[in-house]
């Protein structure tokens, strides 16, 4: 379809590739081909498209064989508008200026034209064919039929198709008669595979009876060699006591001598060890008599000069106190008395204990009052 476009009372038409535009305006052909674009008048435009691409039709039919049973079929074919120009002429391609889709409906009318031609060409093959004929040759000579029938057909040229391929895909019975004609072939596959199962299952009998006499002969055989086998078991089981007695045997005597060797070995290890543990002892009482004595010598040492530092340190300290005494009583012979007199109640309120109060009465106030003034005036 065609797409259109409208601008200010113009139109733009722009086709498609497989599509065959012709336009006529005011009678004349101003556009004719495919794929085109071009701005055109509603009012003065006659426009076609016709489709110029492969088209696949689809039929299906009934027809009447020669012994009047009725057949469908099913057919395709391909064709394509070869001559646009006589096609437009002949069938109703034209166009709606605005929406660009037919007014007519032409490839319906191209399709019942092909239907009819096909039909009627295989109505003519099947009408003098017998229905088993048919089903076995029949889509061969219906195609090639209905090929040539629409080639040699005048009125297709006439409007511009060319038939480009006929494919005939079916053609079918009624049900019940297709059932009817796979019965016999269904019997026959029955009955071969009937014959099959049976000769099947005489297979496997007889495989059976050989597989029974096998089991049988396999069993014989077992019971033969498991009495070899019980015999050789109990060989073995002789050999094994004899091997392991005397086994026994090696193993006791090699017990014993190791038993000896090893109480030889822990006796030699015991008086080495006796010796070494005296030897050990000895060293340990050297080594603590050494130790001892002069641990001894230490002591004494340091008891000697501590006693050295504490006479020293006495005698240092005796006389510091010395000089610290005399010093007090320079400083002292040099002081007048009312100043020891304060230094005294000084210390001496130093190191009194914790009075709350103190109360001091007229007469004492008035004695303390007139020394301090007989003090001031001297």
């Amino acid at each position: 379809m065609a797409d259109i476009t409208r601008r200010l009372g113009w139109r733009h038409l722009r086709g498609a590739p497989t599509a065959h535009v012709r336009h006529h305006r005011s009678g004349e052909l101003a556009h004719d081909g495919p794929g085109l674009s071009f701005w055109f008048r509603s009012l003065s435009a006659a426009l076609s498209e016709v489709p110029v691409d492969d088209r696949e039709l689809a039929m299906t039919f009934h027809a009447r064989t020669a012994d009047f049973q009725d057949v469908t079929v099913q057919a395709t074919v391909t064709y394509r508008i070869s001559d646009p120009a006589v096609a437009a002429a002949r069938l109703d391609f034209s166009i709606d200026p605005d929406t660009g889709i037919w007014r007519g409906a032409p490839l319906e009318q191209l399709g019942t034209l092909l239907t009819e031609t096909a039909q009627q060409h295989a109505l003519d093959v099947l009408a003098r064919t017998s229905l088993s004929s048919a089903l076995v040759d029949g889509v061969t000579a219906v195609r090639e039929r209905v090929a040539a029938g629409l080639a040699a057909e005048p009125r297709l040229p006439a409007t511009g198709i060319e038939i480009v391929a006929v494919r005939v895909v079916a053609l079918r019975p009624e049900p019940e008669v297709e059932r009817a004609l796979r019965t016999p072939a269904r019997e026959q596959i029955q009955q071969e595979a009937d014959r099959a199962t049976y000769e099947r299952r005489a297979v496997a009998v007889e495989r059976e009876r050989a597989i029974a006499e096998n089991e049988l002969a396999s069993q014989i055989e077992l019971a033969r060699r498991e009495e070899q086998l019980v015999e050789q078991r109990g060989t073995n089981t002789r050999r094994e006591a004899e091997e392991n007695a005397a086994a026994d045997k090696v193993r006791a005597e090699a017990e014993a001598t190791r038993s000896v060797r090893l109480a030889e070995a822990e006796a030699a290890r015991s008086v080495k060890l006796a010796e070494a543990e005296a030897d050990r002892q000895v060293r340990l009482a050297e080594a603590e008599a050494v130790r001892t004595e002069r641990l001894g010598q230490a002591e004494a040492a340091r008891t000697v000069r501590l006693a050295r530092a504490e006479a020293e340190a006495a005698r240092e300290v005796g006389e510091a106190r010395a000089q610290a005494q005399a010093a007090w009583l320079r400083v002292h012979g040099d002081v007048d008395v009312a100043t020891l007199h304060a230094l005294t109640g000084t210390r001496l309120a130093e190191n009194l204990p914790h009075i709350d109060s103190v109360t001091i009465s007229p007469d004492v106030l008035t004695g303390l009052l007139s020394r301090l003034g007989a003090g001031e005036r001297e």
